[in-house]
């Protein structure tokens, strides 16, 4: 195995270090871009039905089946410690803390994100960028940013779609086909779950796991060769760059919130 002459490793650091800066360059403009953005709500409205809305139908059904079974093995755990009644407090904690947040935004990055980077990457590839830029106009204002907070509002309503639908799929498991009595799985769960410490950290979550899918998508987009091949392979570590770091991020935030 040949070693790794120095020049390459400064030639790799180097580069890296710029990706990260010009990645970094391209999340700052995006956030400054907010009030400019909202200048043609229309836009962002068009996105959010397009992120959002198209999204709806593999994000209730996921959670309709996470909910059956989070509803199945939480019985049978807490059967054994008898504290059935518990049941609704259990899919409701799972599900606002942890996978309400998370699995809606790895849904969101097969769906939303690889459309969000597919279409930058032919617009890219069609040179449409680089006529915007001809013509005075930003693409990074009209086409980028608009994108970028349709994703950020888009991803907590999912999320709080996927926890709404998870929760019915739970009480139709443990209620309605096992037997829990149903005024013990409503008030456990009322009692229990907190509005500021366990939805809020939800809804924080959602926000943070938007805005870097989001992100990461309109990033590979913007960075892709303007080729059938670099699209897709750009589409692909979307999918994979963005799961990662919602996992990471999950556990970051999962250790500052909880822990304190």
């Amino acid at each position: 195995m040949r070693a790794l002459h120095p020049s390459a490793i400064g030639r790799a650091t180097r580069t890296l270090l710029a990706d990260l800066g010009h990645a970094a360059r391209l999340l700052l403009r995006l956030v400054l871009l907010f009030p400019a953005a909202f200048r043609r709500p229309r836009l962002v409205a068009d996105q959010i039905h397009f992120l959002g809305n198209y999204s709806l139908a593999i994000i209730t059904v996921s959670g309709l089946f996470v909910g059956f079974v989070l509803g199945l093995q939480g019985y049978y755990t807490l059967q054994r410690y008898g504290s059935s009644e518990a049941l609704g407090l259990l899919v409701a904690l799972s599900l606002v803390r942890e996978l309400g947040p998370v699995v809606s935004a790895l849904l969101f990055a097969g769906r939303a994100g690889t459309s969000l980077t597919a279409e930058i990457g032919l617009m890219k590839a069609g040179e449409q960028l680089a006529a915007m830029e001809m013509m005075a106009v930003d693409p990074v204002q009209r086409v980028l940013a608009p994108r970028f907070w349709g994703g950020v509002i888009a991803m907590p309503l999912l999320a709080a779609v996927f926890s709404a639908v998870g929760v019915i799929g739970g009480w139709v498991v443990g209620v309605l086909m096992i037997g829990v009595d149903a005024g013990a799985f409503w008030s456990q769960m009322q009692n229990g779950v907190e509005v500021f410490a366990d939805i809020g950290n939800g809804v924080i979550k959602s926000v943070v796991f938007g805005i870097t899918v989001s992100f990461v998508a309109l990033l590979q987009g913007w960075i892709c060769k303007p080729t059938p091949e670099g699209v897709s392979r750009a589409t692909t570590r979307t999918v994979v760059l963005a799961s990662l770091a919602v996992l990471g991020l999950d556990f970051i935030l999962t250790a500052m919130m909880f822990s304190i």
